[in-house]
């Protein structure tokens, strides 16, 4: 049986042991990594551009397909790029894109943005129809705008990396031409950036819908055939443009891309994917990500188009 002495020896023993335990400071916690700052960036129109705004390039009914174009003021004739914008198909994102447009024209090239139809006023291939209406028109155009209607690209994110993917693997597929603007006039073109898109409706969409899809394209089961035709997957072939693929670090994964990529390759068609660190989705509408994609886009139409 323990002593009295003892017990008391062990009562104080714990005191001294919770008091230093009590009184112990406590070790600094490591700082959470900061988030990427997005800082917003507005349209600064250079005095090296001029911006011809707002120029109809094809009419379907009441509905009016609508051009803004950047053309270098310095004399010559130039590669051109057509941008088109985002927004899941039913939203207009054009203001949004004019930073990336501007800084793309002051590299040397003329810059049109195109305004298409959205889900909301005409389903796909509307959209698609439209924007071949506005290449057709560049070309129509080029000694108006100095271009040279032999060097044009296309380039597109999001909803507008979808139809920058479908220009440039579709360029003279009759049943997606549409009949806008100038018919006589080709849609092939020389070089393709997809930003943050997916190229495979088909897979993405096989479980489950998203909204601005069914919206833009039906409900999937009831139009198969339509999510495939929309998926520029679907058309790769011999012939198609250098196809460069730019994605977000921080954005969901682009179904069909690396399939794609195979695809292009096995027919020796150029094509990278470049990955910006720590970008979100729509990465190029924000710094820093926006000069880091305006010099890939540059770079990678200067190698094709240049």
């Amino acid at each position: 049986m323990k002593t009295l002495s003892a017990i008391l020896a062990a009562t104080i023993a714990v005191a001294f042991a919770s008091a230093a335990f009590a009184q112990a400071p406590e070790k600094p916690k490591t700082p959470a990594p900061a988030k990427p700052k997005f800082t917003k960036v507005l349209p600064a129109l250079p005095d090296t551009l001029a911006l011809h705004e707002k120029i109809e390039c094809s009419r379907v009914g009441d509905f009016s397909v609508l051009l803004d174009i950047y053309v270098p003021k310095a004399p010559g004739k130039y590669p051109a790029i057509l941008l088109i914008h985002g927004g899941g198909w039913r939203a207009r994102q054009v203001e949004a894109d004019k930073p990336l447009a501007e800084r793309l024209a002051q590299r040397g090239y003329v810059v049109a943005q195109v305004a298409y139809r959205l889900s909301t006023d005409g389903k796909f291939p509307a959209a698609l129809h439209d924007c071949k209406a506005a290449l057709r028109f560049l070309r129509a155009h080029a000694g108006e705008y100095h271009l040279d209607p032999e060097r044009i690209g296309v380039a597109g994110g999001s909803a507008g990396g979808q139809l920058s993917g479908l220009m440039g693997m579709t360029g003279g597929v009759k049943e997606l031409e549409g009949t806008g603007g100038e018919p006589e006039q080709s849609t092939a073109i020389k070089a393709c950036i997809v930003m943050a898109a997916t190229m495979d409706f088909v897979e993405s969409n096989r479980m489950q819908n998203n909204e601005a899809v069914i919206q833009y394209l039906g409900k999937f089961d009831e139009n198969k055939a339509l999510y495939a035709q929309a998926s520029p997957i679907t058309h790769v072939k011999q012939g198609c443009p250098p196809t460069l693929f730019l994605e977000g670090e921080h954005d969901t994964e682009k179904i069909g891309r690396p399939e794609m990529q195979v695809k292009l390759r096995a027919l020796g068609v150029p094509t990278e994917v470049i990955t910006l660190k720590g970008a979100p989705h729509p990465f190029w509408m924000s710094q820093p990500w926006l000069d880091e994609t305006a010099k890939a886009a540059g770079d990678w139409f200067d190698k094709y188009l240049k």
